[in-house]
């Protein structure tokens, strides 16, 4: 159970940079998106924690941090249309 609670918390990490990036687009905040991000953060975090009973910390860590990486990543070329070079996957540019 601890790696379903860990591959959970790592697809809540996709929803905070989307909900932020929602949010503070334009001038006025978007409130709705703004409390999605604080959720999914709070989600993220408390799935971690279950996950760090069973699973060692620094597993856990990195497994959460790349499900969270690689999808931030795909969900930006997807929802926002931010370029999808070889060159952006592998070095950030």
């Amino acid at each position: 159970m601890a790696w379903v609670y860990l591959l959970i918390a790592g697809l809540c990490e996709w929803g905070w940079p989307v909900g932020l990036k929602l949010g503070w687009t334009g001038a006025v905040p978007h409130w709705g998106w703004l409390l999605f991000a604080a959720l999914c953060m709070a989600a993220s975090g408390g799935f971690l924690v279950l996950a760090q009973r069973v699973i060692p910390i620094g597993t856990a860590y990195a497994v959460w941090t790349g499900i969270g990486a690689a999808g931030t990543f795909v969900l930006g070329i997807w929802i926002f249309g931010e370029p999808a070079t070889l060159a952006r996957a592998f070095f950030g540019g």
